[in-house]
């Protein structure tokens, strides 16, 4: 009698009663988190729009005072005049050069040292060095700009290899961060097999950690790029050549020589700006999956 009752429409009404309102809640709208995320969406979008009318405007409409007026009639020679007066190939390529060469430096370093530090945690030096590392994260640019700027010109690295030699060193503390959570969720097991079949130390980085670092290098090396391919001080006072200067620099004397000319300045940050979106839109899946991959013990 009682197999009768637990069967009964009224008993399985009541087990499935719980889960109803869990599956409205799933399909209905969260207003003020959706207020909030368009308001942070336009956060971005407004400047992106401002940007891409700027740039397509006439001088006459630059400065009419209405920022966000659709450009009329339609003017693209701006980006033909901002591409000869910033010498848009050579400093697009010393730009591309330098954050190509930090993000390199940036993998190969960040990659070894964490690895060396994680597999040899219970040793003191490799605990101090990982300390030593987090802590120059809180060490900026302009405290040591004076004794760099001089150590370079010394060694005659004031040139955008210098540049991208301390890019690197500067994104190597927030790099091996990243790359040491990551690396503690590799099972230490799959080196001990390599090991026992013969292989190296520097073979088993190569060939067994290095290939699963995958998306923890992707999220390092697009974290490399932003900050090298963005930066303004540090290639505006190591650089001593002029005409090597990254786009940046070039795009600020640019400015200043022209401050009046708003279209053809916004031109040249629209292209400027081009490589990183393309490049955080393609890669933006194996950043995320890097940041959670690391952050998540398994």
């Amino acid at each position: 009698m009682s197999a009768i009752d637990t069967r009964s429409p009224a008993t399985a009404a009541a087990r499935t009663t719980p889960d109803q309102p869990r599956r409205r809640r799933l399909g209905r709208v969260d207003v003020p988190l959706t207020i909030v995320l368009a308001i942070a969406s336009l956060t971005v979008l407004v400047p992106l729009y401002v940007t891409v009318a700027m740039a397509f405007k006439t001088s006459a409409q630059a400065v009419d005072g209405n920022a966000l007026s659709l450009p009329f009639p339609f003017n693209p020679a701006s980006f033909a005049e901002a591409w000869t007066l910033t010498r848009f190939p050579v400093s697009f390529s010393v730009s591309l050069g330098v954050a190509a060469l930090t993000v390199v430096a940036t993998l190969l370093l960040s990659s070894l040292a964490s690895y060396a530090i994680v597999r040899n945690w219970h040793r003191r030096f490799f605990r101090w060095s990982f300390v030593y590392l987090l802590a120059a994260m809180f060490l900026p640019f302009p405290v040591v700009a004076l004794p760099q700027i001089k150590f370079t010109a010394m060694i005659s690295l004031d040139s955008p290899v210098g540049v991208a030699i301390l890019h690197a060193m500067f994104q190597l503390s927030f790099s091996v961060l990243l790359y040491s959570a990551f690396l503690r969720s590799i099972p230490v097991e799959l080196e001990e097999s390599a090991r026992i079949d013969g292989a190296s130390t520097w073979q088993i980085f190569w060939r067994v950690i290095l290939p699963l670092l995958g998306p923890m290098n992707a999220t390092v090396g697009i974290f490399a790029f932003l900050a090298s391919w963005n930066d303004f001080m540090m290639p505006s006072l190591i650089t001593a050549d002029p005409g090597l200067q990254t786009l940046p620099v070039v795009q600020n004397i640019f400015q200043s020589q022209f401050g009046t000319n708003y279209n053809v300045a916004f031109a040249s940050y629209l292209m400027a700006m081009a490589p990183t979106i393309v490049v955080y839109l393609f890669a933006q899946r194996w950043v995320i999956s890097g940041v959670t991959q690391g952050a998540v013990k398994s």
